[in-house]
């Protein structure tokens, strides 16, 4: 493959852009500040709700938990962010189980802190769905009931140590290019909450480059067990994007109402543009024969995904379902004592302040 300079927004921990940010005016860009539907048009007929909330989206302002909204778009959000939030939670398992084995107590606290980012994001994004009438509980059913999706990637194992630096690197980067677009979706409390995702995956990214180049500069068997940790999270990473758009069933309806900014193909040549120069400062070759500088487009053309394997996964058949949902289910019956406490306090605490007002 041709060297190519890396461009900026292709360095890993890149943080994200001024623009994302609601209200922040940069040359030639100003992203809205979040609006609410005045208490008059809340009260209006149900066509002219519909005729705000179209106008609303198509000027690029923002929908809130308050404002009337389609029953359709709604359930289009609870979908989108429920299945992302159970991604942040299922995703801390490859890499947890990793904790204790990591080389070193510096590398043991990167790790752990990073699982811990990943189940602060879960609660965000869960917090977002509650705004929409979903309950964290009835979402965490759903999912222990094989009724909701994770993300495809967490059905990989990681095999070697090598893993958590080509997942913070690889998965990390492709859920920035994923995300970063998502803190200017229409729904104000998934944007605002993708803000601080998106700055702390940014740091995810940076740290899993770093292992690996680290790696990299050890010993031969080291650079090999990075090589085959890149050969076998590529083409799963270029799968986290979804299908192509025009197999996708909810890409057009959801870029029509600003939940995403983008489509599936678009963000994938992102990720491949942006991750060539970093593989080629690295040291590692990416497994595609197929992979090339087309200088007409300025970009990369690349092979096509087993979209077999990825329908395969998505249906329960991939390497780990099975293991990643057990795992959950039995750390979700583990708690049940801390969540009926929690309940019991909050009973207590609540009878104690109403006898206080009372007195």
């Amino acid at each position: 493959m041709p060297g190519k300079t890396v461009p900026e927004e292709a360095a890993p921990g890149k943080t994200v852009p001024e623009e994302a940010v609601p209200g922040k005016t940069v040359p030639g860009k100003t992203v809205p500040e979040e609006t609410t539907v005045p208490e008059e048009t809340q009260a209006a007929a149900p066509g002219d709700l519909q005729e705000h909330f179209e106008a609303t989206i198509a000027r690029g302002a923002r929908i809130e938990p308050r404002d009337w909204m389609p029953d359709a778009y709604r359930a289009t959000l609870v979908r989108q962010i429920a299945q992302h939030a159970h991604s942040e939670i299922i995703g801390m398992q490859p890499e947890g189980n990793w904790i204790t084995r990591a080389p070193s107590l510096r590398r043991k606290a990167i790790l752990l802190a990073k699982v811990q980012d990943e189940a602060g994001h879960g609660l965000y994004l869960y917090s977002a769905c509650e705004t929409l009438g979903a309950s964290r509980e009835e979402l965490t059913s759903l999912l222990l009931a094989g009724r909701q999706k994770y993300s495809s990637i967490f059905n990989y194992p990681a095999l070697s140590y090598a893993d958590v630096g080509t997942i913070g690197w690889l998965v990390d980067g492709a859920a920035i290019c994923n995300q970063v677009p998502l803190c200017r979706t229409s729904y104000g409390p998934y944007g605002r909450a993708m803000i601080r995702i998106c700055k702390e995956e940014s740091f995810h990214q940076r740290q899993g480059y770093e292992l690996l180049m680290t790696m990299m500069r050890g010993t031969g068997e080291q650079r090999a067990m990075v090589q085959e940790s890149v050969n076998r999270f590529w083409w799963p990473s270029l799968m986290m994007f979804g299908p192509p758009d025009a197999d996708s069933p909810n890409s057009a309806r959801s870029m029509a109402w600003g939940i995403k900014r983008n489509g599936n193909d678009e963000l994938r040549q992102r990720f491949v543009d942006m991750t060539v120069p970093q593989a080629e400062a690295l040291g590692v070759t990416l497994p595609d024969p197929g992979l090339r500088w087309n200088a007409e487009r300025e970009s990369y053309d690349f092979g096509e995904p087993d979209w077999s394997e990825f329908t395969a996964v998505l249906r329960g058949e991939g390497p780990c379902n099975a293991q990643r949902l057990a795992h959950r289910r039995r750390a979700h019956a583990d708690g049940a004592w801390v969540r009926e406490a929690a309940l019991a306090f909050a009973g207590k605490t609540a009878l104690a302040t109403a006898g206080a007002d009372h007195d």
